[in-house]
């Protein structure tokens, strides 16, 4: 049987070890899982918007309304890239053995991470249109992982 080497980071055969490209589900998965620490942040920052304002409410169609959807796109974005940055993965995709790489499996640098989380922002609310696109894509990449350069792949069990 023929090995396939195109998701190995250094081109050569994939082994047991060797990560590979991760599949849309195991994306959905992590992101659901995801999900939870969020709203742990989405909380704080509701709490500490209360705060400011004297325990009111803030109206979505204010100045504050708008600066607290940025607090909580900010607080949501810190987490994703410090956490692809220092180690590769979010607390979600720890759980499904999911790692964030540059093509050749070396960690990717700031700018790439932050265009990858702002090109997810996108994809999202466009009804993850970016995300189903890995169905069609040659490479099974996504809209953010096209436009960062980045690769999200699955390592195998036990690494």
């Amino acid at each position: 049987m023929a090995s396939d080497h195109r998701d190995h980071p250094s081109g050569s055969p994939a082994t047991a070890h060797a990560p590979c490209a991760a599949l849309i589900g195991w994306r959905w998965l992590a992101l659901l899982y995801d999900l939870f620490p969020a709203l742990g942040q989405w909380f704080a920052v509701g709490v500490l918007s209360l705060a400011l304002h004297g325990g009111e409410p803030v109206r979505a169609d204010t100045l504050a309304g708008w600066l607290e959807l940025a607090a909580l796109w900010s607080v949501t974005g810190g987490y994703a890239v410090l956490s692809w940055r220092h180690g590769g993965q979010t607390l979600g995709m720890r759980a499904w053995r999911l790692r964030v790489t540059a093509p050749d499996g070396s960690r990717p640098g700031w700018r790439a991470l932050m265009l990858r989380y702002a090109v997810a922002t996108a994809s999202l609310s466009l009804a993850g249109a970016g995300f189903w696109w890995a169905w069609f894509d040659r490479d099974r990449l996504t809209w953010h992982d096209r436009a960062s350069g980045t690769r999200m792949r699955r390592e195998a069990r036990g690494r």
